[in-house]
């Protein structure tokens, strides 16, 4: 079984949409036993909020809920419990790195790096673009899974 925490900044948009876009692509592709799949925040700023309603809304459009998802700040026993820390973006990747003292197993990647365009997720906090977010999420959730080998 792969343990897989999504991180973004606050966990209430991009973070949150990769746990349960992952969660929709395993379940679809019969292979949901094989993964416990959730998300956290590197920052307390959203901690116990709900996803945010745009992001909520951008995955009930593809038939996905995300209902009693609360933000959640990741620790230093996320690292020790989970095989893979997929953050969004460099800034996440840092902070990261800061709260569990580094990263010696190699657990930590970028999302997009499961790509064939490495970088960061767009953040529809800043842009108000949750098409771009859901394309990049869905696109770095397929490699991932690819990645693994399924």
């Amino acid at each position: 079984m792969y343990k897989i925490l999504f991180v973004c900044h606050g966990n209430i948009c991009r973070s949150p949409m990769a746990e349960f876009i992952m969660k929709d692509m395993v379940k679809k592709a019969g292979i949901a036993e094989k993964f416990e799949i959730a998300s956290a925040a590197v920052s307390t700023e959203e901690i116990g909020n709900s996803v945010y309603p745009p992001a909520r809304r951008k995955l009930a459009e593809h038939g996905i809920s995300c209902s009693g998802k609360t933000a959640r700040q990741m620790s230093a026993a996320d690292y020790r419990y989970y095989d893979l820390l997929i953050c969004m973006d460099g800034s996440n990747l840092r902070r990261m790195q800061r709260i569990c003292g580094g990263d010696s197993l190699g657990k930590m990647h970028l999302l997009m790096d499961f790509t064939s365009r490495p970088g960061d997720v767009a953040d529809p906090w800043y842009t108000g673009d949750f098409q771009e977010t859901w394309d990049d999420v869905s696109e770095g959730c397929s490699g991932l899974i690819r990645h693994l080998g399924y």
